[in-house]
């Protein structure tokens, strides 16, 4: 019996075996090739040398030469040549050495053209990575710098103008002043822990306390400690902290579900992903935190829900950045830093953080293996 297309499908699998074999076959001729080896180049210019000695012998002695005629065509060929492999061979080094000076004056914009297929060409493209990189964290420090004064200068300033009136004489040091001064402090205060807490996880300084524990009584907690926030905010009238007409609600199902994390982290995560909820929730909203189960034992899926505007598609992907604060209306001039740390408390334990689907609001979906992940 003969099966539809079986020819097509014999075909397809010897056409793929036979450009397996070719891959293998191309492979182990590289240390042969002179165009993509060293080795193999070098042997080929003392071959083409002693070929170039051994032709011009013999015509010397078909023709009565003088050897010392021969002997001096000789060196001058075999020079020639080496001048001519040697010159193609180091050119990028010498131009890998012009970009690496280039680079320690400031300048990351140079490229290595990358032309030889050899180990020279594979360091050369090496070398392009690296100054990419280097390119990039450049560019990340001074944005990190200016971003920086920015946000310190920003409440320091306002601090200032409201202690200077105090002095002056302008405004009284009545409990309506102070807390306008105690505002700025307490933002100030949180955006030096929030810079402390990403340089810790920058430096590699954060590891990873991994334990086993219960998640609806860690999740109540800190729900619970949000909400002490949020009533402390309605007894003093501090705009700094979360608003106190949003309502948290908890989802953990089953009831006894058990994950694996560390807590402190996973807590840097939760009140971080619930303070930017309620910062962005409607009067009267309501956030949701909901934890299942993953596919993995000791894995855990954690979605935080809410009911305001939502994150605009074009700012999903830069959402997670230090210092993006979106474009979306109604902004309370926070730091722009809650959702880097998340991100980065979640890379460290090798989970996901992203921004999900929803037919209202924005939710945030976050995921952890369950396994100790490596420290990085």
């Amino acid at each position: 019996m003969i099966v539809p297309g079986s020819e097509a499908v014999r075909t397809g699998g010897r056409g793929r075996w036979l450009r397996l074999q070719w891959r293998r076959l191309w492979a182990a001729l590289r240390p042969w090739d002179p165009f993509r080896s060293i080795k193999a180049a070098l042997q080929g210019l003392v071959l083409l040398s002693v070929g170039i000695t051994t032709f011009l012998v013999v015509v010397a002695i078909h023709s009565a030469t003088e050897i010392r005629v021969i002997t001096i065509f000789s060196i001058i060929a075999c020079l020639l040549v080496t001048q001519i492999m040697a010159t193609g061979l180091t050119a990028p080094l010498r131009e890998m050495t012009a970009v690496a000076r280039g680079m320690a004056g400031g300048d990351y914009s140079r490229r290595v053209t990358r032309v030889r297929r050899d180990e020279v060409g594979e360091l050369a493209g090496a070398f392009n990575q690296m100054a990419a990189d280097l390119a990039a964290a450049d560019r990340h420090r001074k944005e990190l710098v200016a971003n920086v004064s920015h946000e310190l200068r920003t409440p320091i300033a306002a601090l200032r103008a409201v202690l200077e009136n105090v002095v002056d004489g302008v405004s009284a040091a009545d409990p309506e002043t102070m807390r306008l001064a105690l505002q700025q402090t307490e933002r100030l205060g949180k955006l030096v822990s929030q810079l402390l807490d990403l340089s810790r996880l920058d430096s590699g300084a954060v590891r990873l306390d991994a334990k086993r524990f219960e998640v609806w009584p860690y999740l109540s907690a800190v729900l619970k400690t949000a909400s002490l926030g949020m009533e402390s905010s309605k007894a003093t009238g501090s705009r700094s902290r979360p608003r106190a007409d949003v309502h948290l609600h908890l989802d953990v199902s089953p009831p006894e579900l058990t994950a694996y994390a560390d807590g402190e982290r996973l807590h840097q995560v939760v009140a971080n992903l619930v303070d930017n909820a309620v910062k962005h929730s409607p009067p009267g909203g309501r956030v949701t935190v909901t934890a299942r189960g993953g596919a993995l034992p000791g894995s855990l899926d954690l979605d935080v829900r809410d009911e305001g505007p939502g994150i605009p598609e074009a700012d999903r992907l830069r959402v997670f950045e230090r210092f993006h604060r979106g474009s979306h209306p109604g902004g309370d001039g926070g730091t722009g830093l809650g959702l880097a740390i998340a991100r980065w408390a979640v890379d460290l334990h090798g989970g996901r953080i992203e921004v999900a689907e929803s037919p209202r609001g924005c939710r945030i979906h976050v995921t952890l293996p369950g396994t100790p992940a490596v420290n990085r």
